[in-house]
């Protein structure tokens, strides 16, 4: 910015957008104060650098204040975790399949995880039939994002919430 600018020669751009061609470093920053603004390089990487004239503190404002809108409109999406058993009963299972359906209808993913302990590890087909049936009673709120895979003692899923 301004004296900051240490290329020899620049190709200008003034506050309208127009371009007012390659200049001396001294010329292009004495345009930028006959218009009381600043020379701010936009490129340095151009084979010629690329500076404009504008107002700066006008621009950091505004780039600020477009950060600002981003986070605002951002929604941050949580991972919850349910954890199952291949010996879960049938209350227990509609208590977690509950709680599931209230994540996901407030925007949140959730992971299910088949815990297999001991000899339960023998019968991993009982586990992925729960996850199956569990994963088919959350379909209307929910697509699945990552199918069901085993990764060590743990049968996971990924539910995501579906699109309003």
């Amino acid at each position: 910015m301004n004296e900051k600018i240490r290329f020899k020669e620049v190709l200008v751009i003034d506050q309208n957008g127009d371009q007012l061609g390659v200049m001396s470093r001294n010329a292009a920053i004495n345009a930028a104060y006959d218009a009381d603004l600043d020379l701010v390089c936009v490129a340095p990487k151009a084979k010629t650098p690329v500076c404009r004239i504008m107002n700066y503190g006008k621009y950091r404002f505004e780039q600020q204040k477009k950060l600002k809108e981003m986070k605002k409109n951002s929604k941050v999406v949580s991972l919850k975790e349910t954890q199952l058993s291949p010996t879960i009963d049938v209350h227990d299972k509609n208590v977690k399949l509950k709680r599931t359906l209230k994540w996901l209808e407030a925007g949140d993913k959730v992971k299910i995880a088949v815990r297999f302990r001991g000899r339960q590890l023998a019968h991993i087909d009982i586990g992925q039939k729960i996850l199956d049936d569990f994963v088919a009673e959350c379909a209307d709120y929910c697509v699945v994002e990552k199918p069901a895979k085993l990764e060590g003692r743990t049968l996971t899923a990924i539910l995501a919430p579906k699109k309003k």
